[in-house]
């Protein structure tokens, strides 16, 4: 099976469905069968595709099976893919079994040439067309063909080429660096490949009442039941998650597009209710109208993760035992939640950012991967600094004792790395200046080698090594603790 549309993956037996549709597929498949959410319609080339790729060396297989699932859009959307006057534009998207954040590919807005652009200009605006076309280009070189400099000349006028050099793209992005340094440090094996998402494209740069975000069901640094991400107005998803722009809380929302607000808190229980854990959603809202793109079982930190289990252990809303619940939370994890009951002694901070993973850490400053690494191999903590971290800086951020953006929220790739890995980060501190030698913040000069000292909690960042003393165990650790030895004694 090469391709299956999102209405029709329930065919495939529910065991099998991550293996061959990955993480990404599955969701989006029951979020619009199952859960009947508002979804916009595409379709999932499988692992069994990406093999034959790996084999042959091109998608020209694809192309018969891939004109009958874009018909299948055109039909459910009123759209024509590279024709006007209402053209259909796509997203493509990598979708591993196992969620690997930021790690792979993705390439929006899809279908746009000469002829496709103005009709999309006559049919909107042209700052709207030529924003979407300088996105696509943008990403296009990068991604497709592989270089910094766009050249307009580059790119196909034909579509299909477009789609077609795109899913190889993201089909090659498997075997890139930084998801082979992601996959190693994972202990996920390579053989596994990964499933190409094509979808429908909804906007959420069309004006004020458009928007995208990313959704936690529950803080994913405490555990608490809360609402919980970023959101950011008139914008595109890889700008939330790129971690390059600063988002607003998404309660900000509410007061935005207050109706798009309450269908996604709706949405979250019930997608919580359904997956049985934790949750994170990214959405979109073109014109205050909620499409969901993508629902997972959402990273944690270690404190969070031994939270949520008790948390709904104790709601009789979930079907989860205590025995489940302590599978749940391997014992490193373990091990690195009551590590993390420690908080800063009374001191002086030198600039605050957005706590986004709890944790004291202490280290040198470095402003890139690479010296991270360096430092690390001399046997030196470092924290690494960045204005934001990009997937390729994964090797530097798995040996950090903590990180420290100057822009991106809670739901930026750095973040939500930094908490299933369990290290102290810090993002949005936005009164940092970086340059390659030295990060200026007010009167104060950090060179490459200062110690440094952030608190994850707070978002506190000190000059200096700050001592920590040891907090209050939370409740639910010593719940969790007592049943482990409960269960072990039997």
């Amino acid at each position: 099976m090469l391709i299956v549309g999102f209405q029709d993956g329930t065919i495939i037996d529910k065991e099998e469905r991550k293996s061959l549709l990955g993480g990404k597929g599955t969701s989006l498949v029951e979020m619009s069968t199952d859960l009947a959410l508002p979804v916009p319609p595409g379709f999932v080339i499988t692992t069994q595709a990406f093999h034959q790729y790996i084999e042959e060396g091109s998608v020209d297989f694809l192309q018969g099976d891939l004109q009958k699932a874009i018909i299948q859009i055109e039909n459910r959307v009123n759209k024509k893919f590279g024709e006007g006057p209402n053209p259909l534009l796509v997203s493509v998207r990598s979708g591993a079994a196992i969620s690997m954040p930021g790690m792979m590919d993705t390439i929006l807005n899809l279908g746009l040439n000469t002829r496709t652009t103005q009709a999309l200009e006559r049919q909107s605006n042209k700052h709207f067309a030529d924003e979407c076309r300088n996105r696509f280009r943008t990403m296009y070189s990068s991604i497709v063909l592989q270089q910094d400099e766009v050249r307009e000349t580059d790119i196909p006028e034909d579509t299909w080429q477009q789609l077609l050099n795109a899913i190889e793209a993201v089909f090659n992005s498997w075997n890139s660096p930084r998801a082979i340094t992601y996959r190693n440090i994972e202990n996920i094996s390579h053989t596994l490949g990964t499933a190409v998402t094509v979808q429908s494209m909804v906007f959420g740069n069309m004006g004020p009442q458009s928007g995208t975000g990313v959704a936690f069901t529950r803080n994913p640094s405490t555990g608490v039941k809360e609402i919980f991400g970023d959101y950011l107005p008139n914008a595109q998803g890889e700008d939330v998650v790129a971690g390059t722009h600063q988002t607003l809380k998404l309660e900000e929302m509410k007061k935005i597009v207050p109706d798009a607000y309450q269908k996604l808190s709706t949405t979250m229980e019930n997608l919580e209710w359904f997956f049985n854990d934790m949750v994170d959603i990214e959405f979109t809202v073109e014109n205050s109208e909620l499409w969901i793109l993508q629902s997972r079982v959402g990273k944690r930190t270690p404190l969070a993760a031994i939270q949520i289990a008790v948390d709904m252990v104790n709601d009789p809303k979930f079907a989860l035992r205590k025995n489940d619940a302590i599978a749940r939370v391997p014992s490193e994890t373990l091990i690195k939640a009551k590590e993390g009951q420690r908080t800063t002694e009374r001191a002086s901070a030198i600039a605050k950012g957005i706590g986004a993973s709890p944790g004291i850490a202490v280290g040198q400053a470095v402003f890139s991967a690479d010296d991270a690494v360096d430092f690390d191999d001399d046997g030196k903590p470092v924290i690494l600094i960045r204005s934001e971290t990009s997937p390729s800086d994964v090797h530097g951020m798995a040996i950090a004792q903590g990180i420290l953006t100057a822009t991106g929220g809670l739901a930026s790739h750095s973040a939500v790395v930094a908490r299933g890995w369990g290290i102290p980060a810090v993002v949005g501190a936005t009164e940092i200046s970086i340059s390659e030698s030295i990060i200026r913040i007010g009167n104060h000069v950090i060179k490459k080698g200062d110690t440094v000292t952030i608190d994850g909690a707070s978002g506190e960042i000190f000059l200096e090594e700050i001592d920590y003393v040891e907090v209050e165990t939370v409740p639910a650790l010593k719940i969790f603790t007592e049943w482990l030895e409960e269960i072990n004694s039997i």
